[in-house]
């Protein structure tokens, strides 16, 4: 639901609440005290703003069903506390009248209260849910335009002409020195391209092929790193199958590459997945010399997907200085 349409159907429900609480009973009916009514009408408006704003955003838990009892009730006594200090305090003082008898325990007055608030937080809920769901379909479609996105811009940037040609030259070398390792190397090269225009069509990968592609990579950059003993990998999966957005971890490898110092320094990579949380740990030097600030679909884009994809389920922490560059993501994927 558009914002313009909630606020129309806000409009529209305390009209029809004002005509039949309000005017009505005071031009049909003539009641005695109107004032009753509109201090009513206040002690609504009062009390289903503050459940809609407050309350129900803190309380609602579909699978807790006490948070909400407990929601429910704390919007009772905004309603009856609201109410009390205006009809049963500053009316007898300042019109010299009240709407319960005096002696009227706060009790009573509360348990009362419970049928006359009801309609009022009900129906506040209910909006809330409305605007919920209308959020819930935003973040939705933005998430398939930000998946939409970097794809494109992975499929254009990733697999880059420059990187392939270097690949293929570092392969060739091997072929022509007749070694071993050409044709694995060939096979890691098909490998990437197979994850880069495949698997980024789908909404999530296994955890698998996500850490095969870093494989990859890591394998095909080494044959142009004059020591690769100095890239350090350690990886513990046990829960292989878990599903996880294609392209969240890739980026941080790339940008190490791009932007690492290899002459004479290398970097630590570390991936476990202890209790089906994915603990992602990259740490390398800088190389001063490289200035290009884009790596493959982007550091930020990535940040941006986990605040959507992973929403209070992902920790990133990147730490940078001059000469180094640190990353540690925590990912739940249960």
């Amino acid at each position: 639901m558009k914002n313009k349409a909630l606020l129309y159907l806000h409009l529209f429900y305390w009209l029809i609440n004002m005509i039949g609480s309000v005017i009505i009973p005071y031009f049909v009916f003539h009641t005695k005290y109107p004032i009753l009514n509109i201090t009513f009408f206040i002690t609504s408006l009062a009390c289903f703003y503050i459940n809609y704003f407050f309350v129900v955003s803190a309380f609602f838990d579909i699978n807790k069903l006490y948070k909400t009892i407990v929601g429910f009730f704390l919007s009772v006594l905004f309603f009856v506390i609201i109410r009390f200090c205006i009809e049963e305090w500053f009316l007898p003082n300042y019109w010299g009248f009240r709407n319960y008898a005096e002696k009227t325990s706060f009790g009573f007055y509360f348990f009362d209260n419970i049928y006359f608030s009801s309609n009022t937080i009900f129906i506040s809920t209910v909006f809330w849910l409305f605007k919920k769901f209308s959020d819930s379909e935003k973040e939705k479609s933005l998430l398939l335009s930000e998946k939409k996105s970097a794809q494109l811009q992975a499929l254009k940037t990733q697999i880059n002409p420059h990187f392939i040609f270097n690949s293929l030259n570092n392969i060739y070398s091997l072929v022509y020195q007749k070694s071993d390792k050409a044709l694995s190397a060939l096979e890691e090269l098909s490998q990437l391209l197979r994850y880069s225009t495949k698997d980024l069509e789908k909404d999530f990968i296994s955890l698998d092929k996500e850490i095969g592609y870093i494989a990859s990579l890591i394998a095909l950059e080494k044959l142009r790193i004059k020591n690769p003993d100095l890239l350090i990998v350690e990886k513990n999966i046990n829960y292989a199958d878990l599903d996880i957005s294609p392209m969240l971890l890739v980026p941080f490898v790339e940008n190490a590459f791009k932007h690492g110092d290899f002459d004479g320094n290398g970097f630590t990579l570390k991936i476990n997945d202890n209790d089906k949380t994915v603990h992602f740990h990259l740490h390398n030097f800088k190389n001063e010399k490289v200035k290009d600030a884009v790596s493959g679909i982007g550091i930020d884009n990535v940040k941006k997907r986990l605040e959507i994809l992973y929403p209070q389920k992902h920790q990133l922490n990147i730490t940078e200085s001059q000469t180094e560059f640190t990353v540690d993501l925590k990912i739940n994927l249960h």
